[in-house]
């Protein structure tokens, strides 16, 4: 067989669409078809002149029943149900127009209330044996198995569509609940970005305040040094000036990658958008703060070894903000020790000073900047990896941070 040209599927399409937009349209047209046969089936049947006046409500109720049946599917029930006692009544027998109760038990078991599916489900139970008790027939008389047999294959229909409409709504209802769940899993999804966007921008201030604390530090010590020497030693102001415009441009350009993040407020896609320290460039800090003449003792206990990347960055910015708040309140004679202890489970790290030792309230209240950012953030970055942290002053003076970050945080 030829399949139908393009031109026909889409005719085919469009007067789909439009019976869809229309039900009730397409509802009128069916009922006139019934209302046309019904008649013909009058007039073919016969019968008295009194039985056919009696019909003709009967017949206009059921035909109106199927062109109302999906806009008050309910009404058209009860209405249904009074076509049927009025055939009782006036003995206007079964025909054609009865197809519409077939059509409404149909109609209220996949979209009417509960209450009026129930009630089609018992109209239609007992339509075929109320039917056959009301108009037992003529010719010779047959046992009750025999009218058993008829008024269960007369029931059969319209049990099969009561089944049929109810499967239908169960259907919907399924599929309406995976459309909610989709949309609520949807909404979550987005809940879950913007916390992750948030968390991303909340890193992000924290990087950023780290890499303003220590460069803006280390450029004004230098300059500070460059203006005391600049006509004794103009070698040595010449290199602190060096100093600060690497340091400027190295501030600078981390800057820039931070805030243009903070500018897009889209996530992450490939990884960090900052450049991450990790404990192997804890050696250039420390060497970049000794320019500014802070005496610094850095030693490495144990085998060094890979560390995860969270662990790494967390130690590298406490020793930043410590070595960061030792030069800035510490004096001028301070001096400061590093040490890194690899132990087999995690990383131990201890940062000292003998200066004239800043107030705890100091790191708790503003940090280095008094931005808030000091003692709080070193806190908040050891607890982001599970570790413990332990900081305040030391006996006779100085400023002692213990860290102890788990290669694994615990659960």
């Amino acid at each position: 067989m030829r399949p139908l040209p393009v031109p026909t599927l889409g005719y085919v399409q469009r007067l789909y669409d439009f019976l869809r937009r229309h039900p009730t349209g397409v509802d009128t047209f069916w009922a006139v078809v019934l209302l046309g046969l019904s008649g013909l089936s009058m007039v073919g049947v016969g019968g008295s002149t009194r039985e056919r006046v009696a019909a003709i409500p009967v017949v206009l109720g059921l035909c109106v029943v199927v062109a109302l049946r999906r806009r008050a599917p309910e009404k058209m029930l009860l209405l249904a149900i009074a076509m049927g006692v009025a055939q009782l009544v006036t003995g206007v027998g079964p025909g054609v127009m009865n197809f519409a109760m077939l059509v409404i038990v149909f109609t209220v078991a996949t979209v009417g209330e509960r209450w009026a599916s129930r009630l089609a489900l018992v109209c239609a139970l007992s339509a075929a044996a109320v039917s056959k008790v009301r108009w037992p027939g003529e010719g010779p008389q047959t046992n009750w198995a025999e009218e058993t047999f008829i008024v269960v294959v007369l029931t059969v229909p319209f049990v099969l569509a009561w089944v049929l409409g109810d499967s239908m709504r169960t259907r919907r209802a399924y599929f309406s609940q995976l459309e909610e769940r989709a949309a609520r899993l949807e909404r979550e999804r987005e809940a879950q970005s913007k916390v992750a966007v948030a968390a991303e921008r909340a890193r992000i201030a924290r990087e950023l305040h780290d890499v303003v604390a220590h460069n803006v530090s280390v450029m004004v010590v230098q300059a500070d040094g460059a203006a005391y020497v600049m006509d004794a030693a103009p070698d040595q102001a010449k290199q602190a000036l060096e100093t600060i415009s690497s340091t400027g441009r190295q501030a600078l350009a981390e800057m820039r990658r931070l805030l243009g993040v903070l500018r897009t407020g889209d996530a992450p896609e490939s990884g960090e958008y900052v450049p991450q320290p990790d404990v192997d460039q804890i050696g250039d800090l420390i060497e970049q703060v000794r320019q500014t003449g802070l005496a610094v003792d850095f030693k490495i206990e144990g085998t060094p070894r890979p560390l995860p990347s969270g662990v790494e960055l967390t130690a590298y910015r406490i020793v930043q903000e410590a070595l960061t708040n030792t030069r800035k309140h510490g004096g001028p004679d301070a001096g400061a020790s590093v040490r890194l202890v690899y132990f087999d489970d995690g990383l131990g790290l201890l940062v000292e000073d003998d200066g004239r030792g800043a107030a705890h309230e100091m790191y708790e209240d503003g940090g280095a900047d008094g931005a808030g950012h000091g003692m709080i953030g070193m806190r908040e970055r050891v607890g982001m990896v599970g570790g413990t942290l332990d900081a305040g002053p030391r006996p006779g003076g100085g400023f002692r941070i213990s860290a102890l970050l788990p290669l694994k945080p615990a659960p």
